[in-house]
């Protein structure tokens, strides 16, 4: 009896036809295309047409050597300026007939232009160090090319612990603060949430009602409600005035691990183990859309008022951009190599980042236009918060924080604070990160059990805490 051939899909067919090409490319995929000097020339007289056609009949003034008559026998036709490759014809100016200093000023302005379009378009790629710049009658000044330079990054005090919780008799998983920055929430694996007040730290709330690890927690600002889900595939909606489950949101077929409150409609949007995204109406309970696609467990989702609406990361390595209407993916980044476990936007910016075990990186919406690579926190990065001040963190399976500026990429400060007495120094992951509203607090969850939370170093200055910038750790990598 013969084994029957196992079916794969056309998707699962079709990927492992592009990882094969890509198997087979990959040595080259980091090689220049080698420039073909014939098509170079062309490229090279068709810009020079373009942009300068109307003064390419002028008298020109070659190097070292005295301004040409104004004669007609002296005068080049474009087809001999198109004819020469700039490297070789040397910088031309016109040498118009006005008073020297207004010609001398001519000359410049024009050769500069000209030198300016040969080093941007590769003309002079040969040519390293300087270009000579003809000013009047055939003197040279050397212009020194400058390498590409890197924004120095934005200068953030250094955070340190300020408090530390403890309570829940599990790994805490999942954190969010109130809208109105009096108390927060956590979930854990003790199948409980519990609220706590801000300022104090103290434990003013316990709920218990899953029956495994809660993995999500979020708090509505439009109602007094707070959603949770969890590993027993529930999702829950607690009303805050009478502290009870007031919604089941029956749907999901394995581990719910994440969900997220659109924050202009009552919409709940919630990710899970089978390799779906659902979106639920809060108040009919209805399941709206089941957004399908991921091939893996949708690990994070995040939700905006404006478009994308839903951003969610899958173990498959995969981003997608949904659009909501239609309940559709309209984008998906596969840049990254390893699982998303997370994801977080900009509070004031349209762009977002993404955390994974390869690389942290950012991205443009609305089309998920890839940033930057923010590359060194070499961990399982389970968490991401990101502030109004630029100051991004990020939370790993090995129990480190970084610190590292949104707009550079520069990693400014690196935190592995000691686990709670009593725990195995495995139990130091990161699981949740989460600015307060008043952004002067970072709380954190961790696998010690505790509850962590951060502050700004009021007395650090720029002087005893300068920024050890270095050009070559800024290099953006884009791949």
């Amino acid at each position: 009896m013969t084994e029957e051939v196992q079916k794969h899909s056309v998707h699962t067919l079709v990927f492992r036809s592009l990882k094969r090409t890509h198997d087979m490319f990959v040595a080259d995929q980091a090689k220049p295309v080698a420039i073909d000097d014939e098509s170079h020339k062309i490229k090279m007289a068709v810009k020079l047409k373009a942009d300068y056609g109307p003064v390419l009949h002028m008298p020109v003034l070659k190097e070292n050597k005295e301004r040409v008559q104004h004669m007609p026998g002296g005068i080049p036709t474009s087809k001999d300026t198109l004819s020469k490759k700039p490297s070789e014809a040397g910088v031309q100016t016109v040498a118009l007939a006005l008073p020297p200093s207004q010609a001398r000023q001519e000359a410049s302005r024009t050769a500069a232009s000209v030198a300016e379009i040969h080093r941007h378009y590769g003309g002079e790629r040969s040519q390293a160090g300087t270009m000579a710049l003809l000013e009047g009658g055939g003197t040279r000044n050397a212009l020194t090319r400058r390498g590409p330079t890197m924004p120095k990054p934005q200068w953030h005090p250094p955070w340190k612990l300020f408090r530390v919780i403890s309570g829940h008799l599990g790994w805490v998983r999942s954190l969010a603060v109130e809208p109105g920055n009096q108390w927060f929430v956590t979930g854990s694996a003790d199948r409980t949430i519990k609220i706590w007040d801000l300022a104090s730290g103290k434990l003013k709330l316990s709920l218990t009602g899953h029956i495994s690890t809660v993995r999500g927690v979020a708090v509505s600002t439009r109602s007094p409600y707070l959603f949770s889900c969890g590993e027993d595939k529930q999702v829950k909606c607690w009303d805050l005035e009478y502290n009870k489950v007031i919604r089941h949101y029956h749907g999901h077929l394995s581990a719910v691990y994440d969900l997220d409150l659109h924050p202009t409609i009552d919409v709940l949007v919630t990710c899970s183990r089978d390799a779906s995204a659902r979106v639920w109406d809060i108040r009919t309970k209805a399941n709206v859309h089941t957004l399908t696609g991921h091939t893996n467990t949708v690990a994070t989702v995040r939700c905006q008022a404006a478009e994308p609406q839903v951003i969610t990361g899958s173990h498959d390595s995969t981003i997608r951009l949904w659009d909501l209407i239609a309940g559709k993916t309209r984008a998906t980044l596969t840049n990254h190599k390893k699982s998303v476990r997370t994801l977080v936007m900009h509070p004031r910016q349209y762009t977002f980042a993404s955390g994974s075990a390869d690389n942290i990186k950012q991205w443009m919406f609305p089309d998920g236009n890839f940033i930057q690579n923010l590359s060194g926190h070499n961990a399982i990065i389970n968490t991401l918060a990101v502030n109004s001040d630029g100051v991004l963190v990020s939370g790993a399976d090995n129990g480190t924080i970084h610190m590292w500026d949104w707009r550079t990429g520069y990693n400014f400060q690196r935190i592995h604070a000691a686990v709670q007495p009593g725990s195995l120094d495995s139990e130091s992951g990161i699981f949740a990160c989460v600015f307060d509203h008043s952004e002067s607090r970072l709380i954190t969850a961790e696998a010690d059990k505790t509850i962590k939370v951060y502050k700004e170093d009021d007395s650090a200055t720029e002087d005893s805490h300068p920024v050890n910038w270095k050009p070559e750790i800024l290099k953006r990598k884009r791949f």
